[in-house]
């Protein structure tokens, strides 16, 4: 037990002694920074309300919520409901023992408090996670009693105290006020309750500033004292304020979410019409592994700033089951935070542009990158039939546009390239391309229903390499990295894919100039021999295929053809079949032992892209290959996520004058407290990278076409007011994984 109540203060990364002073003042009733409140705990790592998810913590000024439910014998534990068949294990105990009881008007069939002592309750069962995207390796956990200690005082220290059956127990005959007057509640605390007849019956209470919040719940529900729904509440928060300091509000009631899941255009004038009458808001439903709509982009720092720090308001407080993720939010990326200047740091290195919002390497995902503050913006050349050079992430057009509705009976079997059968860009000329749309897909939609930006599915231009290049330049971006990939098989269509590169950037002065930075990657060290020449040039050896070292052989083999190497995440941090990092290999140690600078590819926003230790927070990912590993740049499809991290003074471990950073994980270090033994089956090892893995046989010379193709023309160069799509920035950007598919995905690796 107490190495991991131990281990959690080290684990939540909010691990300064002291809240920092914000010089700028909020938005908020009090002018104050907002209070975080852990709902059940930190209940978006561990099970709600067992001792890790309550565990004492470091951060000055967050609030841990108990949902206080009562015992057969009159005491007290945190659960979020009455009903505990979700949260703990009591129907492995008990198989047999559920009952039905009314509850607010409707019968409830489940494992209740009121029929389990103190000691069963607290000795004979533990908590389990009750979200099934969410690791259950900390399942077996005591859950957590109200009072504490041999002398059974209350656990009150850093608690907001939660009421939300007060009516229940009362029509059981047990009495939820007569129990919470016996709490040595001071004005250092928070009681909270849905129940108006409970909030009027314990403000007659002459506790000085002891704080009462209403709680509301969806807006359709009855609050079962007044036979009112919430939404009619909602529009008399007058009548409130003479039995309570603030309200507790789900998110929908500031920022409504429309049927397509985005937000309306406008929030609500709640938090504005509260502050009016001297009421606080606390916001309650926040957690990083929600669907989130998709104006944020998966990204949950987005939405916690677009509730305390959208220039019109902020709401006081933010109930969440990621509470160090909201504290980060609050301390690193508000506007009077954010505004750090860039430099020093390792490169935010597109993939496909900013192919997390709009479809990949298209005239708006490319603008959407440099307006994200992307170092460098990436073209995968790949060519059509009759030699034209276009950027997207992959020759099969079938998943990158419409085609497959198009050109289905140009499908053919290029095992060289793919297993899958595909509709590939060396089979269409370009006008034909041209008559395509381009379709933005995830990598989690078709077997989870994670979808990115679905209004602009289909939105934006194809680029050739020609506009691509004249718009880099254009834009200034620090720098560009050209992809070439199946450079032997194209040479056998008859398509010189290295002569069309080296030509077009010959042609706009990226040989001659040092600015943009030309980073040239392959996965064949052949193609890189081919760059040599060129000085400015970075060659970047991409190592696809997951790998747990690089021996010294295959390194040194590596410093002959490329001046750098691109990584998965999984050959830099191993992540066993469960979700869990399990420690940090020497491959980027190795490789920059040599002078190779390393790049990590690819990351993502969504959850389920990311291992537990992140706390489904792609924030944390970023921070540890930045201070944990010390990668030289990222590869991502969401280039805001990295780039508001690094503008972030919190961005800076080694800052001392700052009392608050966001600290990296340490690799493997949560996977040793998990609370089940390891799985029978132990992960299939990863290889080494061989030295015949690095050496590629030379490059075939081109074909002649079978058939000759229609004249080779680079489509023109955009003038200097390029294409109107790259000039212009398009309007801002569900189904639950189990856990077996989230561990799969992570062991597999994105890459």
């Amino acid at each position: 037990m107490m190495r991991g109540l131990l281990f959690v203060l080290l684990l939540i990364h909010a691990s300064s002694a002291a809240k920092d002073e914000n010089v700028a003042p909020w938005l908020t009733l009090n002018g104050k920074a907002p209070t975080v409140v852990g709902r059940e705990g930190f209940s978006g790592q561990f099970p709600e309300d067992t001792d890790l998810a309550l565990a004492p913590i470091s951060y000055d000024g967050m609030l841990m919520l108990c949902s206080v439910q009562l015992t057969m014998d009159g005491e007290a534990i945190c659960q979020p409901n009455v009903d505990i068949s979700k949260s703990t294990n009591v129907q492995e105990i008990h198989p047999n023992k559920t009952k039905t009881y009314n509850v607010n008007g409707k019968n409830v069939t489940g494992y209740f408090t009121i029929d389990y002592t103190i000691v069963e309750l607290v000795e004979k069962i533990t908590g389990v996670q009750s979200t099934w995207t969410r690791s259950d390796g900390f399942d077996g956990y005591s859950i957590a009693p109200f009072k504490r200690g041999n002398e059974g005082e209350f656990m009150v220290s850093n608690l907001w105290i939660n009421v939300p059956y007060a009516q229940f127990y009362s029509e059981n005959k047990m009495n939820m006020e007569d129990y919470i007057r016996q709490v040595p509640l001071t004005e250092n605390h928070c009681l909270s309750s849905p129940e108006i007849g409970f909030l009027k019956a314990i403000s007659g209470r002459k506790v000085k500033n002891l704080k009462l919040y209403f709680a509301f719940h969806d807006k359709d529900e009855v609050e079962p004292t007044t036979q009112k729904t919430y939404g009619s509440i909602a529009s008399d928060l007058a009548a409130l304020k003479p039995m309570v300091a603030g309200i507790v509000v789900p998110k929908e009631y500031i920022w409504p979410v429309d049927d397509s899941n985005y937000l309306v255009a406008k929030p609500t004038t709640l938090v504005t019409d509260a502050h009016k009458l001297g009421l606080e808001v606390y916001v309650s439903g926040f957690a990083n592994d929600n669907v989130l709509p998709y104006n944020y982009s998966y990204e949950p720092t987005a939405e916690y700033l677009n509730f305390i720090s959208n220039g019109k308001f902020s709401v006081d407080g933010l109930i969440t089951d990621f509470p160090p993720t909201a504290t980060d939010a609050i301390m690193c990326f508000a506007p009077f935070n954010d505004n750090r200047t860039k430099g020093g740091q390792p490169l935010i290195i597109t993939r496909g542009g900013a192919s997390g919002i709009y479809a990949d390497s298209t005239d708006l995902a490319y603008q959407q990158a440099v307006d994200d503050e992307a170092d460098v913006i990436d073209c995968s050349v790949q060519m059509s039939q009759d030699g034209v050079a276009f950027c997207m992430l992959t020759p099969d057009l079938s998943t990158s546009t419409n085609a497959a509705a198009i050109f289905m009976d140009r499908s053919s079997d290029v095992k060289e390239i793919q297993i899958d059968s595909g509709i590939f860009s060396f089979d269409l000329t370009w006008e034909e391309i041209q008559t395509l749309q381009p379709q933005l897909t995830s990598p989690f939609e078709k077997f989870i229903g994670l979808y990115r930006n679905p209004a602009f599915k289909n939105k934006g231009k194809f680029v050739t390499l020609a506009q691509f290049l004249e718009f880099a330049r254009s834009k200034a971006v620090t720098g560009i990295m050209i992809n070439l990939d199946n450079v032997p098989y194209l040479a056998s269509k008859g398509l010189d894919i290295i002569t069309t590169v080296t030509t077009a950037l010959a042609k706009n002065q990226y040989d001659k100039k040092a600015s943009p930075q030309v980073l040239v990657q392959s996965d064949d060290t052949s193609v890189l021999d081919k760059f040599k020449n060129v000085p400015s040039y970075k060659r970047i050896l991409n190592i696809k295929e997951d790998i747990s070292s690089v021996p010294k052989a295959a390194a040194e083999e590596i410093k002959k053809h490329a001046d750098g190497v691109t990584l998965t995440r999984y050959s830099i941090i191993a992540t066993d079949m469960l979700g869990f990092t399990t420690g940090k290999r020497k491959t980027v140690e190795t490789l920059q032992g040599l002078n190779l600078t390393v790049y990590v590819s690819s990351l993502a926003n969504e959850y389920v892209s990311l291992a537990f230790d992140y706390y489904a927070d792609p924030v944390i990912e970023i921070a540890t290959y930045t201070h944990t590993i010390g990668v030289n740049g990222f590869i991502t499809e969401f280039p805001k996520t990295a780039s508001r991290y690094q503008r972030s003074a919190c961005s800076d471990v080694n800052d001392l004058k700052r009392n608050y950073t966001i600290l990296p994980i340490e690799p493997g270090a949560l996977v040793n407290f998990t609370s089940r033994p390891p799985p029978k089956a132990a992960d299939p090892p990863t290889p080494a990278l061989t030295l015949q893995e690095v050496v590629d046989p030379p490059l075939p010379k081109v074909a002649k076409p079978q058939s000759p193709p229609k004249p080779t023309q680079e489509a023109p160069a955009p003038s200097s007011s390029a294409p109107a799509g790259l000039h212009s920035t398009a309007a801002a950007v569900a189904a639950a994984v189990a856990v077996a598919l989230l561990s799969l995905l992570l062991t597999a690796g994105y890459n």
